[in-house]
């Protein structure tokens, strides 16, 4: 898949499957909302409006309200390819959102998700 046609996906088509990823191994709405938040600075109100939008994931990312400093300590591997060797900005920080949610359904705790410990 190229850049461009992951870039102009709906976030909304996007979100619900996180949330089935997440569900399907017992996670809930609300850790996979607070994994974007701390991600993208998108609050609960910001994040029901870029889904309302159906803004792109590009424009998602784009416009992040505050992309955590923290993210850049997400390492690992995502379709192959390890993120933090990514270079395009966009696609790394979309893949970095695919890590953490993988992480999460995972059974990861969230202190670990979140970079806090």
């Amino acid at each position: 898949m190229t850049n461009d046609r992951i870039y102009s996906m709906k976030f909304v088509t996007v979100y619900p499957l996180y949330l089935a990823k997440a569900e399907k191994k017992g996670r809930t709405k609300q850790e996979v909302d607070t994994v974007i938040e701390w991600l993208t600075g998108y609050d609960g109100e910001k994040l029901a409006r870029a889904l309302e939008n159906e803004v792109d994931c590009k424009t998602f990312i784009d416009e992040a309200p505050l992309l955590n400093p923290s993210r850049n300590l997400i390492k690992g591997v995502v379709c192959g390819v390890r993120v933090e060797e990514i270079e395009e900005p966009t696609m790394r920080e979309l893949r970095y959102m695919d890590k953490l949610i993988d992480e999460l359904a995972r059974g990861k705790k969230m202190e670990k998700i979140l970079r806090k410990g």
